[in-house]
């Protein structure tokens, strides 16, 4: 039995190895997108909001403004927009609001919204109880919707030095193109 040059086992171990290292990076890579977005979900980093099943137990006497933001994709021709520019609330307090959307093309047109808050510091402190850029969106030919979003901005907010003296936030959504779901398709290729 012959034995194997030193050198052969040394490179099998070097070659093993960076194959381990493609394989972790290649699985760190495939987990950071759902775990960025998670964070921010979780802390409000980058202007994610949270989200709630209730409304606040406590309401201050303090009044902070919520301004509304719409815009679409570039590929997404639905008209959207806030139905009021903005409203005064007290901290704690819950809010309702609606943005309008339509379609002026003649054919469906599924839809998701994404979100933020600005300032990004009080993403944590916004609350959603309820809100359309949860679900998909389906909007046929000349269809016009109002779609509410219920809120509120929790109280912490105060105690935080960062965001305590803040006098306002924006919540903006931007509309997306998706791809229409399976059994829309199948009754729009019927008509």
């Amino acid at each position: 039995m012959s034995e194997r040059p030193k050198g052969m086992d040394t490179n099998a171990r070097t070659v093993l190895k960076l194959c381990g290292v493609v394989v972790f990076m290649g699985a760190m890579t495939a987990a950071a997108v759902p775990f960025y977005d998670w964070f921010c979900r979780v802390t409000g980093f980058g202007g994610a909001t949270v989200t709630a099943d209730a409304e606040s137990d406590t309401i201050l006497d303090d009044v902070i403004r919520i301004r509304f933001d719409a815009s679409t994709a570039a590929d997404m021709p639905w008209e959207f927009r806030p139905m009021v520019p903005h409203v005064d609330i007290r901290i704690g307090e819950t809010g309702l609001a609606f943005y309008e959307a339509y379609n002026p093309t003649d054919y469906p047109i599924a839809g998701t919204a994404s979100f933020n808050v600005a300032p990004f510091d009080t993403g944590g402190y916004f609350v959603k109880i309820a809100c359309f850029c949860f679900e998909e969106q389906i909007l046929m030919p000349g269809e016009r919707v109002e779609m509410p979003v219920t809120f509120f901005v929790d109280p912490e907010i105060q105690n935080d030095p960062e965001t305590v003296d803040t006098p306002a936030i924006t919540l903006s959504y931007t509309f997306h193109v998706m791809d229409m779901p399976e059994d829309y398709a199948a009754l729009d290729a019927e008509n």
